[in-house]
């Protein structure tokens, strides 16, 4: 019984205004009731028996009987229903984004918190949680590139490929921009995507590689696949490594922070993008957010309704009160008018 009233809405509430009515029906039934009894005024009743009658006492039930059938009628009409929605979300405009991280051992300098490389890592790992209906793969590359895992919609995939990041020595060491670039355009050249994205980041010069970045770039723009590039490194000095000991701790002094801005500049331009510059932690994180803003995913939502109409069980239960009630007036309480 509980579930018949879960989220009951009434498409006529304005009926209810009918149960104004009741109280003037059960006045008038208390005034015609006292007018049927007779009255008659003596000094004592010592000398009657006073003996009511048990059906005449129970009368009123058959009033009660009524006046619920006509209480659920009144609600009836309100049309009492439930509404059962079907909620379906459709994708229309998916963009399928390549993160191409720089793993060079620069990426370790302590000109952001903690280094430069784990706060890259984590502003893209917010990224890829705010973007549940798209792909995302990940590149990364120092003096050479990789595939660290191709584009997917598997959301923690992605994840994984980011937080597994880190220097370990396999990549030849170096900046190999326009490797970066080249493999993540390899990673979308197939893709149907409406939209495709590539986030660039790189904190120094390209200095390695066989591939000129702007080759790269040429071959971004003949599959329509916009860049952005994000060059990320202080103004000035940074604390940054520059020997390995033994026991792989690196040992670091300060050194000037060198990114190729007007190659940055141009990649974007060329590609319809747009260059940002990151100096510390905080500035990161909004160029993410800006980006995110500016990749918005097209999604459309449908909603279908099912809704039951309620009233036919209060309709049913009014008739029962009222067929016991008839019942009972021409039967048990016939003798008793």
């Amino acid at each position: 019984m509980m579930d018949w009233f879960t989220n009951i809405k009434f498409a006529s509430p304005e009926m209810f205004w009918l149960l104004l009515a009741l109280p003037v029906v059960i006045a008038f039934y208390i005034w015609t009731f006292n007018r049927q009894n007779a009255q008659i005024q003596v000094s004592s009743i010592k000398g009657f028996q006073n003996k009511g009658s048990l059906l005449g006492k129970l009368r009123p039930i058959l009033f009660v009987l009524r006046l619920l059938a006509l209480t659920l009628i009144i609600i009836a009409l309100a049309r009492p229903q439930t509404t059962d929605v079907t909620t379906k979300t459709q994708t229309t405009n998916g963009i399928d984004i390549v993160l191409a991280v720089d793993v060079s051992a620069s990426m370790l300098a302590r000109d952001f918190e903690p280094d430069r490389l784990e706060a890259t890592k984590e502003v893209a790992a917010n990224f890829i949680n705010g973007r549940p209906n798209d792909r995302i793969g990940v590149v990364v590359y120092a003096g050479e590139s990789y595939t660290k895992t191709p584009i997917t919609t598997d959301e923690t995939i992605s994840l994984k490929a980011i937080r597994d990041i880190k220097f370990d020595g396999v990549l030849e060491n170096g900046t190999a921009i326009g490797m970066g670039l080249a493999t993540s355009v390899n990673r979308l050249k197939e893709s149907e995507a409406l939209s495709k994205v590539i986030i660039l980041m790189t904190d120094g010069v390209n200095n390695s590689g066989f591939l000129d970045p702007k080759i790269a770039s040429e071959l971004a723009v003949e599959f329509d696949i916009k860049v952005y590039t994000i060059g990320i490194g202080t103004n000035g000095n940074a604390l940054s490594p520059y020997a390995q000991l033994p026991d792989g701790r690196f040992q670091f002094r300060m050194a000037p922070v060198e990114i190729d801005e007007e190659l940055m500049k141009q990649i974007a331009a060329d590609t319809g993008g747009k260059y940002f510059r990151a100096d510390n932690n905080k500035k990161l994180k909004e160029i993410y957010a800006e980006i995110d803003k500016l990749e918005k995913t097209e999604i459309e939502q449908f909603e279908f309704y099912n809704i039951e109409e309620k009233y036919r069980d209060l309709v049913l239960l009014a008739l029962l009160f009222i067929g016991v009630e008839m019942l009972l007036r021409y039967t048990i309480f016939k003798t008793a008018a």
